[in-house]
């Protein structure tokens, strides 16, 4: 899961501060031709259509539908000429290519994964810097490391990539998936590890799965029936898991559950408990709340058996001794708890709590015969370690405030790895002794950036309803607060997801440039549980958007930047924040870079799966009040015509199939007919890509490059 504005000084080296310098919508030719100084944008037309849709008592018009059809060939034309507009516009930029140096040397070091353990071998990922796509190594004993896959070697120009690797239990044979043009559908492919042998036929269509091995003779996975139409775009709503047995077709794979509409379910899932003993099955309508069944897999007869029978809670097992089960829950514990019960008797009735719940949001991982209790306090790590009986054998000493990943590992293991980092500094490797407690550095970053120079602190402000909430910003220390200070805040704020403290080197480079990064815990994630969570969806929805704005005018008013130096970024859901918080306040921001946003709130559940996110958002369809609601904040529907919008780089991929890419192309259309004044409103469309997974390395220094230099140049920034 971007913003804004333009200054006369800038003017004068895009087009010259003129007369001439306003930007016309009525350009009769459809190619674009390039942007040079003095010259006023002039966008390709976008035809307008006669689509309206009724909603209860409201008819809405939809010009640009036409633009959700990803098969069209006026589509395909019309995503030609706006990249030849945007990149004839990008490539004016002076520094662009000295921003795409600075990537290049951030993230030109080697980088390499903790190691796992699978039969006779121990593997480990690594980069040797600017490679594409991580190659997946391995080594027996203390031999000299090979490579085992290397995904660079999938596709010519490295857009195919590695999306999943599970092994079987003795680790002699593995499974692998591949995501083409960064797809969400996948294709399985099995390999015999000794020979690294494809074994059998690839297994396709499968999509938003695991990979649930049963010894090594089959597994288990998930996957929707092909849609009719565009496999991109069209709705797919019934997930299924199947059983793959080992030398058999695919055609003949076993229906295990979601084939009736009794069964009928948008996310399926498919585990199996590391002793082979149960088959867990997880069932959800939505992306928050799941049913959860159980099959006991020694005995060929039993049939599956309901351990919650509603979506009321996020629930999952994470271990077992026997029969009995350690489950994760947030039911009756919006921050999630462990509780235990017997897998003869598993219904709630019978849970008994293990670690029960506290003031702080918990996370779980296993390894070494223990339990790790990872707690978010306030979006910072603090980690606890457990024995099976729900004993604290002690608190894990972390080397500073930030994010620790991590602490899992098979039964046996006597040493686990977790990685540590936050916003300016690097993230190292760390190996852990489970019986000691101590750790030792296993592997040093070997990121190129001076985190000495540099600091992150947490702030807390109110928002509009007097709510506290947290923010990280990260600046270099002499950095001089004055509001002249170039400033990305970023956001997301939905789907209980948490945004915590990590390094990254492309925010590594935008610090560099002397920029301020900072990062609101905004409501809708979830930072503070579910309750936080819930704060931020359907009726509430506004409440992360009065959050984030609330953020934008703490930074203005302690000076940290000023609203001619503020850019807003987000993806996906942080999409729709950034969309929704630019057509709300466009005066309040200079720079707006919305990637693969959902953005037309009105017909987001009618594309591939997203009316699984109807949790967080309602639906047009649910009722009057909602749809109201909805067309209040639907970014596509409050573009008005002569209002000045911040300098706009919408960034999508032609492939995405997560979020279509058509939300993005209405949002551009809407902005270039309506949005006044002198700044650019363009959309910057990466070919052959999707959601973001799995995006080449060579595609994501071009794409930073472009995205820094369009949001420092519109602020005024005329070399660096």
């Amino acid at each position: 899961m971007l913003k804004k504005a333009i200054t006369c000084a800038v003017l004068v080296a895009l087009w010259g501060c003129s007369e001439s310098t306003s930007i016309s919508t009525n350009n009769q030719n459809n190619a674009a031709a390039p942007i040079t100084a003095n010259q006023s944008i002039t966008y390709p037309e976008t035809k307008k259509g006669t689509v309206v849709d009724q909603y209860f008592d409201e008819k809405v018009a939809d010009p640009f539908r036409w633009l959700e059809d990803d098969m069209s060939s006026d589509t395909a034309k019309w995503v030609k000429t706006q990249n030849e507009l945007t990149f004839s516009y990008l490539e004016n930029i002076p520094y662009r290519d000295k921003l795409k140096v600075s990537l290049e040397k951030l993230m030109n070091y080697e980088k390499v994964t903790a190691p796992f353990t699978e039969g006779e071998y121990t593997y480990f990922y690594k980069n040797d810097g600017l490679q594409n796509q991580y190659v997946l190594y391995r080594s027996k004993g203390k031999g000299e490391a090979e490579v085992f896959l290397d995904p660079n070697k999938f596709s010519e120009d490295g857009t195919t990539s590695m999306s999943g690797l599970t092994f079987s239990e003795d680790g002699s044979l593995a499974a692998y998936q591949i995501s083409e043009g960064g797809s969400d559908w996948r294709k399985v492919i099995i390999i015999d590890t000794q020979s690294k042998e494809q074994i059998e036929s690839a297994l396709i269509d499968i999509k938003f799965s695991g990979i649930a091995w049963v010894g090594n003779d089959g597994f288990y996975y998930s996957s929707y029936d092909k849609p009719k139409g565009s496999e991109l775009s069209a709705k797919t709503d019934q997930h299924k898991v199947y059983y793959h047995k080992l030398g058999t077709a695919q055609t003949t794979d076993e229906l295990i559950y979601g084939g009736s509409e009794e069964q009928k379910h948008r996310y399926i899932g498919a585990s199996v408990t590391r002793d082979n003993r149960y088959l867990l099955i997880s069932a959800s309508v939505s992306t928050s709340g799941n049913k959860l069944f159980i099959k006991d897999l020694t005995k060929p007869d039993s049939k599956l058996v309901t351990v919650l029978d509603n979506t009321d809670s996020d629930t999952y097992v994470l271990d077992n001794d026997g029969s009995k089960l350690f489950l994760v829950t947030n039911l009756n514990a919006p921050n999630k708890k462990v509780v235990t019960v017997d897998a003869a008797n598993p219904t709630v009735e019978y849970w008994q709590d293990l670690i029960p719940e506290t003031d702080n949001v918990l996370s779980m991982s296993k390894g070494g015969d223990f339990f790790f209790a990872k707690y978010m306090v306030d979006a910072i790590s603090k980690v606890q370690q457990y024995d099976k009986a729900g004993k604290l054998v002690r608190e894990i000493s972390l080397p500073g405030v930030g994010t620790a990943r991590g602490f899992s590992g098979k039964k046996e293991s006597s040493t686990l790895y977790y990685s540590f980092a936050n916003y300016t500094t690097p993230g190292n490797t760390y190996a852990f002794d489970v019986n000691t407690g101590n750790s030792d550095v296993y592997r040093k970053s070997g990121a190129q950036f001076d985190s000495a120079a540099y600091t992150s602190e947490q702030v807390f402000y109110s928002s509009k309803d007097g709510t506290k909430v947290p923010m990280i910003i990260s600046y270099r220390k002499d950095l001089k607060r004055d509001g002249t200070n170039p400033t990305i805040l970023y956001g997301y704020g939905g789907f209980n997801a948490s945004m915590t403290p990590s390094f990254s080197s492309t925010i590594a480079a935008w610090l560099e440039q002397g920029g301020v990064y900072a990062v609101a815990n905004i409501r809708g994630g979830g930072e503070y549980g579910k309750q936080w969570h819930d704060a931020g969806t359907q009726l509430k929805k506004q409440n992360v958007f009065d959050d984030f704005i609330a953020a934008a005018e703490y930074l203005n008013a302690e000076k940290y930047t000023s609203s001619d130096y503020l850019a807003v970024r987000g993806g996906s859901n942080g999409g729709l924040l950034v969309g929704a918080v630019m057509t709300q306040r466009p005066e309040l921001f200079k720079v707006a870079l919305p990637a693969v946003g959902v953005l037309d709130m009105l017909r987001y559940h009618t594309f591939t799966a997203g009316a699984g996110w109807a949790y967080d958002y309602g639906t047009s369809e649910q009722s009057k009040e909602m749809f109201d609601y909805l067309k209040g904040y639907s970014p596509v529907h409050n573009v008005k015509a002569g209002v000045k919008y911040p300098a706009t780089l919408i960034t999508t991929g032609d492939h995405d199939d997560r979020v279509v890419p058509a939300h993005s192309y209405k949002f551009a259309a809407e902005l270039q007919a309506k949005g006044a004044g002198n700044n650019p409103y363009l959309i910057r469309i990466e070919t052959n890509a999707g959601h973001g997974a799995g995006t080449p390395t060579s595609k994501i220094i071009d794409q930073y490059a472009d995205i820094y230099g369009f949001t420092l140049y519109n602020m005024g920034i005329k070399s660096l």
